[in-house]
């Protein structure tokens, strides 16, 4: 046999068990293949759906893109922090929509910290009644679906209260009916948003100055520093200014009051039973679970921290203040991120008490132009921004207050 005879039949000979066996055995060859395979499999799947969903449209001859974002949407929307209209465009529509959400979004995130850290410290008090009436309030709220709690308070709103004739006043100009809350409001003024503006102005400079203080006025090789911008200097100028723009505008006082013009009240602002169920529910209910991390957050503080206030004289109070829940954030905020984001996606269930959210703007869009991969890409990506932005923001303040 020549060596070319011997060449070929080496070419042809079975693949070594050992070699086989032994390249397998590389983890790192091992794990590269895998990844391979699977992201085949994952790029034919995704080609195998994206052409039937194609030949389906093509078959029911449904056109695709965005191009039905520039026509009339024809349906009204009930809630619109804008001018919106019937006679509007879908993306018109879909802003509104948006704008709706994030409403719901913000107020809501900000009343659940505040409810939840309330009852979570309730339920570490040394009063029996408001431990024992926290804790069963976090028991009754987790273990009930966050959908039945919507229905019984739009139930509650809608059948309970009584109608704008008989509107119950809590407060001077505050109306609570059936149809709604109704508050009263600054009456339209130039001098109202430049003081808003004065306000967002004054918290910055007096947060940039602050920090400044503190870096450049501690004490340092046993000497002290001299404080040129106190902490009541930052309070002066934060309410200070707002009041200084609003007495230069003119100091406009007319107050915007509702009152009851035939089967409703007009004038002031009202929430309507949609919004106010949607913020109970979603309040109430993402409460009980930040209850839970601000009392595990404040249990795992070391009972060292709080005997030391205590033998400085501290009450209990600034002890909590000062003390236990500056070192407890630093452990609740990374599961506190995620009930903000539970949040956030739960207030897709408005649609089911017809609250005109982002999405059920676009589940009516769909029906009315068929275009559903849309309109479905639509709410993911809403969703997926919004989640990804508060995300950061968590993981930004998370990184600023650890420990280094």
């Amino acid at each position: 046999m020549n060596a070319r005879q011997q060449g070929v039949v080496r070419l042809f000979r079975p693949w070594p068990l050992g070699l086989a066996a032994s390249w397998w055995g590389d983890p790192r060859l091992r794990g590269v293949l895998i990844q391979v395979l699977l992201g085949a499999a994952v790029l034919w799947l995704v080609g195998w759906l994206a052409g039937n969903a194609i030949d389906n449209l093509a078959r029911g001859s449904i056109t695709t893109g965005f191009g039905f974002l520039s026509r009339p949407a024809n349906f009204e929307i009930g809630e619109c922090l804008v001018p919106c209209s019937a006679a509007d465009s879908y993306a018109r529509a879909f802003l509104v929509g948006l704008l709706n959400t994030l409403k719901v979004g913000v107020a809501g995130l900000v009343l659940a910290t505040v409810l939840g850290t309330v009852i979570g410290v309730a339920r570490l008090s040394g009063n029996w009644l408001a431990a024992r009436l926290a804790a069963v309030y976090i028991e009754a709220v987790r273990n009930v679906p966050l959908l039945l709690q919507l229905f019984l308070w739009y139930a509650v709103i809608t059948e309970s209260l009584p109608g704008p004739r008989q509107a119950l006043a809590p407060l001077p100009g505050v109306f609570l009916s059936n149809r709604g809350l109704m508050l009263p409001v600054p009456a339209s003024d130039p001098a109202w948003l430049a003081a808003g503006v004065a306000l967002v102005a004054a918290l910055v400079v007096a947060v940039v100055l602050t920090r400044y203080r503190t870096r450049r006025g501690e004490p340092a090789a046993g000497r002290r520093f001299r404080l040129w911008f106190p902490a009541p200097a930052a309070v002066g100028l934060v309410f200070g200014l707002p009041v200084v723009v609003w007495l230069a505008f003119g100091a406009p006082t007319a107050i915007n009051v509702p009152h009851l013009a035939g089967f409703n009240f007009r004038g002031g602002v009202t929430l309507s039973p949609e919004l106010l169920t949607l913020l109970l529910g979603l309040v109430i209910y993402t409460a009980a679970f930040i209850a839970e991390i601000v009392r595990s957050g404040i249990l795992a503080v070391d009972r060292g921290q709080t005997e030391a206030a205590r033998a400085l004289g501290l009450s209990p109070g600034l002890i909590l203040r000062l003390v236990v829940l500056p070192q407890a954030l630093r452990l609740i905020v990374p599961p506190l991120t995620s009930q903000y984001l539970n949040l956030l996606k739960n207030s897709s269930l408005a649609v089911a008490i017809g609250y005109p959210d982002v999405v059920s703007v676009l589940d009516t869009t769909i029906n009315q132009t068929g275009q559903a991969i849309e309109g479905v890409t639509m709410i993911m990506g809403v969703f997926l921004v919004i989640s990804l932005s508060l995300s950061a923001l968590m993981n930004w303040y998370n990184a600023r207050i650890r420990l280094r």
